[in-house]
């Protein structure tokens, strides 16, 4: 069956013998001067470089700055399993053009569900709004930006039918129900994403991406004596569906079966301020939230983040290094270009404990005369881009686990968690921790769960004393949400000790 881009848009989701019909790739556009890569995409979406140029003129007329086109046509596939067998599997297809005006740091937006030349220039217009100038930009000549390709794909998910996917569904919940005879209930999900990108700017620029994504989420559910327990486990990357193998789906499902028979055995902590490891990996969600965030520019140039006048200062012991990273080959928070078409870059922003950078997008750039560290990124097509974090962590330091965990008379470990909440402005955050342990004397005792942390994000970085040579990435499928935007994100840290931090235990 051979579709047309907009026909499949009307129709959505057709499935023939369980396999989702998705639209082919069209011949690129003869005669346009572009190459072939780009005139795919331009195909694609059914638009022509004059077209572009077009709207362009039109989103400048009222005489702003700067402008730009940002096209997304993305297939989001879920298959789900519960009571024993995968049940449903639905698709959403989401497909428009976001056009933006910037006026100094004044922003005008619009987005259209359809492109057709007509519609796009109504858009155009309305955001053009935004300016009132005499003084008219024109566009500049299409200069092509290839990008690296930090995620290239072996299988496409387009071409992987549902049929494909219940196998690895199914060997989920049998193995979870086969680990321990309390198991009583296995929910598993998996969801894939396919996003087409096009994207031209006032500048000429014009770029184009194909971004894949994968997430196989599980949860199980035991019993014991009528008390109930439960656990997940998660994993996600940019990456076709090569990601599903047997390995995989039998590394979570031990992991899922473990997690949740050790809170049997887990209790709470007394209630106060004490010393708190943060173990390697999922701990980072701590260096996101509490202090990633008070490093996105646009807080900084609001005067809102703590970190808005410390440039420059150190603000961490000389061994911590903290970094934000788009070009992790397969990272679900990489990126080949960000949502503005800059180019992804590793970010240091803080160096030897020394604040050395903020995370910028093209307004921040230009409010700061630095240039964009490409980190401008935004939900979708309907939304603007706007400072976000992509793989954000903290580099290996001197020490060791075991010299940290000795190093402790009373405290807990922390290294799973399900939410928290910062305010980003003082840095104040609380966090649930859903394992962890006790440590007592140098040494691990008893598990403990449930319990919150309570502390200041600069403060709690400042207050790290040791840093462990065990760097994780926690791969779990993280969305973080800003002004009413997701967008997919990663995190991760090695062993750390922060010398005094509020747990809420009993008694609290």
């Amino acid at each position: 069956m051979n579709l047309k881009r907009r026909e499949f848009i009307k129709v959505g989701g057709i499935t023939v013998a369980g396999s989702i019909i998705l639209p082919t790739m069209l011949h690129s556009c003869k005669g346009s001067p572009v190459s072939d890569s780009a005139g795919s995409y331009l195909d694609h979406f059914e638009v022509t470089p004059e077209q572009l140029q077009k709207v362009i003129s039109t989103a400048l007329e009222k005489g702003a700055d700067y402008a730009d086109l940002f096209f997304e046509h993305t297939l989001n596939n879920t298959s789900a399993l519960e009571d024993g067998k995968v049940n449903s599997a639905y698709s959403n297809i989401s497909f428009g053009v976001g056009i933006r005006v910037l006026n100094g740091d004044q922003t005008g937006y619009a987005y259209s569900e359809n492109v057709t030349l007509e519609d796009m220039l109504k858009a155009a217009k309305t955001a053009a709004n935004i300016a009132n100038s005499s003084s008219v930009a024109k566009p500049l000549n299409i200069t092509e930006y290839h990008a690296p390709n930090y995620y290239p794909v072996v299988n496409s998910w387009e071409s992987t039918s549902v049929q494909n996917k219940i196998p690895f569904l199914q060997r989920m919940n049998d193995n979870v129900f086969a680990g321990d005879k309390r198991v009583t209930k296995v929910n598993a999900f998996l969801v894939d994403t396919t996003s087409y990108i096009l994207f031209y700017n006032s500048e000429g620029q014009l770029a184009w991406d194909f971004r894949p994504m994968a997430t196989l989420f599980a949860t199980c559910v035991m019993e014991e004596n009528g008390r109930i327990e439960n656990a997940y486990v998660t994993r996600s990357f940019r990456t076709g569906s090569e990601f599903l193998t047997n390995e995989l789906v039998d590394e979570l499902s031990g992991d899922v079966v473990k997690k949740t028979s050790l809170l049997f055995s887990a209790t709470k902590p007394k209630a106060g301020e004490m010393e708190v490891v943060m173990g390697a990996g999922e701990s980072g969600i701590l260096l996101h939230e509490a202090m990633g965030h008070a490093f996105e520019a646009d807080f900084n140039r609001k005067k809102t983040s703590i970190f808005s006048d410390k440039m420059g200062q150190k603000i961490a012991e000389s061994f911590v290094n903290i970094v934000d990273d788009g070009t992790i080959p397969g990272n679900r928070g990489t990126i080949n270009f960000d949502d503005e078409g800059n180019p992804t870059e590793k970010t240091v922003l803080v160096k030897d404990g020394t604040l050395n950078s903020y995370l910028h997008d093209r307004i921040s750039a230009n409010y700061y005369k630095v240039r964009s560290t490409g980190n401008g990124r935004r939900q979708d097509f309907r939304n603007i881009p706007i400072p976000r974090m992509r793989c954000t962590y903290m580099e290996n330091g001197p020490h060791k686990k075991e010299e940290i965990i000795a190093s402790v008379k009373n405290g807990i470990y922390v290294n799973s968690f399900s939410n928290g909440q910062v305010n980003i402005g003082p840095g104040d955050f609380t966090f649930f921790v859903k394992f962890g342990y006790l440590i007592e004397n140098g040494k691990f005792t008893q598990p403990i769960k449930d319990i919150n942390i309570i502390g200041n994000g600069p403060q709690a970085l400042a207050d790290i004393v040791m840093v462990a040579d065990d760097k994780e990435l926690s791969n779990v499928g993280s969305t973080c949400g800003k002004d009413g935007q997701g967008a997919p994100v990663t995190f991760g840290m090695p062993t750390v000790k922060v010398k005094k931090l509020t747990v809420g235990g009993i008694n609290a």
